[in-house]
């Protein structure tokens, strides 16, 4: 009886132990982590590189003498079927790089990925559908990135050469002319991977190959750039992508000895790339190059200073914009349409930052739309910058296509937030002689003026519809005049702005005329901005009077604070009864501030309206 109850004792604590080999319940998210988890996600191998390490005894051997097991491992290359090996030695290869710091190593990773994705003929391809496959493409791409990198990590060195590597070398070749674009030169090229972005709702990055870079612009000594190029500000960053293609990548992981050539792909040549007649997708960074740019841009001085003076401009704007204010963000591609953005009151093309990230993220829009921005000093009397803005875009499209021969460019988008828009209805009305009227009963064409007066004012008083423009889009437009502006507040401005230097002079000119023809007698004082959209203004009721061309689309985007009925609201400055225009294709009201440009539901009725716009005939 006794060695009956210890046996079922024993047999008791055998039943109510854990089976060698078994099961649990665990929290699906845990089981997912540990079945996806990689070097570039978490810095440990993924399952995939451990079940190599596994096979082949060399798991514990890897966290002891790393450097010594992937030269086992390479050593194993070309013996049969060997794309687990490959696939381990990129991975691996790139984590013992990061932990040493020895960029050899990622650099060696890029080449091991490279020789999986890309096996040549004869050899099985991986598949899409296997994790392996991104995981490969990510490591090549942050291999490259990494391994290109300058010894002090500042920028990624696109440049002939050759490279060491754990077993053997590669040897780089670049055609000069990767890094020309558009008459710039590219250069001081930053790894997006490097780059953290802030202030802008959404980061962009279109998955693909190859190393997504920023690069830097540089005249290239005593070479001029060519038509619209000029218009691209110098401190723009580039979004590129670097591919290196590699001779045999296989044959020349067993003899140690590899050639590759280095090519440099802008977003607007090409958004894939074919390698052993398989056409993939390009990874791009848009994002982070805008973000770059941006980044400590003297353009941010511009909101203020650009107020109080009428000739103050941000430093390093290039000699074309500092001359007509007109810029371009890609060099200039027939069959584009032209989208024209100008700014409000007391701010800068920077303000589009939020519009431009989304459109240009959008390969729609993208592919059919080129976007230029216009800057101009927001007190100025809005006829002025109107004038400026007009000239500025009959002299870039007769640049760009003298001969007519572009269609596209005669679909132009202007699109004005605010101030700007009273801008953009300019481009797109027929005044007559209806500003004149309000500071003169002479004729304009019996004015005794100084030519150079004469010519100002013309320019400044009377305007025609663009004819390549064709849709004009209205956000927060003020075109009943602002609440937030009052005579009080225009008084205030005239002592603390700077007027432009050849307006003062119309001025003074005209009130010291001919009593006769003196044009000024109803004004006090030369208007700024602020004065024009105070309402009751001759001026904003003369503009809110005039229809905008026939053939000309438009569309309002207005903004209204709080749950209320629109007609009885307003985003803060301007009123919905003021930012309403009648006749109008559409006008759509959305829940936000006065900056709506940056609102999403805003942003979204723009995409629509582009895309209908460029669909259209």
């Amino acid at each position: 009886m006794k060695l009956e109850r210890i046996a079922a004792a024993v047999l008791l604590l055998c039943v109510g132990c854990a089976t060698p080999i078994g099961v649990k319940r665990a929290d699906p998210e845990g089981v997912r982590s540990n079945l996806t988890r990689n070097v570039l996600s978490n810095g440990e191998p993924s399952a995939p590189s451990l079940w190599t390490l596994q096979r082949l005894g060399l798991r514990e051997r890897f966290e002891k003498d790393p450097a010594a097991t992937l030269a086992t491992l390479h050593q194993g290359l070309g013996a049969g079927d060997d794309e687990d090996r490959l696939f381990a030695l990129a991975e691996l290869s790139f984590l013992h790089g990061a932990r040493s710091r020895d960029r050899s190593w990622q650099l060696a990773s890029a080449v091991y990925a490279y020789a999986y994705l890309f096996p040549g003929p004869g050899r099985p391809v991986p598949e899409p559908s296997d994790p392996r496959f991104r995981l490969a493409i990510d490591l090549y791409n942050r291999g490259l990135a990494e391994g290109l990198t300058s010894a002090d990590g500042s920028e990624v060195l696109i440049e002939a050469g050759s490279h060491a590597l754990p077993f053997g070398e590669v040897t780089v070749s670049v055609d000069p002319a990767e890094t020309d674009w558009a008459g710039w030169r590219l250069d001081r090229f930053a790894s997006a991977a490097d780059l953290e972005v802030r202030g802008l709702r959404n980061r962009y990055r279109h998955p693909g190959i190859g190393a997504p870079l920023a690069a830097r612009l540089a005249q290239p000594e005593g070479s001029p750039l060519p038509p619209g190029a000029a218009r691209i500000p110098p401190r723009l960053k580039v979004p590129v992508t670097a591919v290196l293609r590699l001779d045999d990548p296989r044959a020349g992981l067993l003899s140690g000895r590899l050639d590759g050539r280095l090519e440099l792909v802008t977003q607007d040549e090409s958004r894939t790339v074919t390698i052993d007649g398989r056409e993939l997708p390009l990874e791009f960074e848009t994002t982070a190059a805008l973000a770059y740019m941006l980044e400590g841009a003297p353009i941010w001085d511009f909101d203020l200073a650009g107020f109080r003076s009428a000739e103050f401009l941000p430093t390093g704007v290039g000699v074309q914009l500092s001359q007509d204010r007109l810029s371009m963000l890609d060099p200039y591609r027939p069959g584009r349409i032209p989208l024209v953005l100008v700014h409000g009151t007391l701010s800068s093309p920077a303000t589009w930052a939020e519009m431009v990230n989304e459109l240009q993220n959008d390969p729609g829009i993208a592919a059919k739309y080129q976007i230029w921005l216009f800057l101009y000093n927001t007190s100025n009397p809005i006829l002025y910058s109107a004038s400026l803005l007009r000239e500025a875009l009959i002299t870039l499209v007769a640049q760009l296509d003298p001969a007519g021969k572009d269609p596209a460019l005669r679909r132009m988008v202007v699109m004005g937030h605010s101030q700007g828009g009273l801008l953009t209805k300019l481009m797109a009305v027929s005044s007559g002689q209806r500003f004149w009227q309000n500071v003169s009963d002479a004729p304009f064409d019996q004015m005794k003026l100084e030519p150079e007066t004469h010519d100002l004012l013309e320019r400044s008083m009377f305007f025609e519809p663009l004819p390549f423009v064709s849709r004009v889009v209205f956000l927060a437009t003020p075109h009943r005049g602002s609440y937030r502006s009052s005579f009080r507040i225009g008084e205030l401005v005239s002592r603390l702005v700077k007027l432009p230097a050849n307006f003062v002079k119309v001025g003074l000119q005209l009130a010291s005329g001919d009593p006769k023809t003196q044009a000024l007698s109803r004004m006090r004082r030369m208007p700024t901005s602020v004065d024009n959209m105070t309402a009751g203004n001759p001026f904003i009721t003369a503009i809110n009077d005039l229809p905008i061309a026939k053939g000309v689309g438009s569309n309002s985007v207005i903004g209204v604070l709080g749950d209320g009925p629109p007609e009885q609201g307003a985003d803060g400055v301007v009123e919905y009864r003021s930012a309403h225009l009648d006749g109008v294709d559409s006008e759509k009201v959305v829940n936000s501030s006065h900056s709506v440009q940056n609102n999403p539901d805003a942003i979204e009725e723009v995409k629509r309206i582009l895309r209908a716009h460029a669909q259209a005939q």
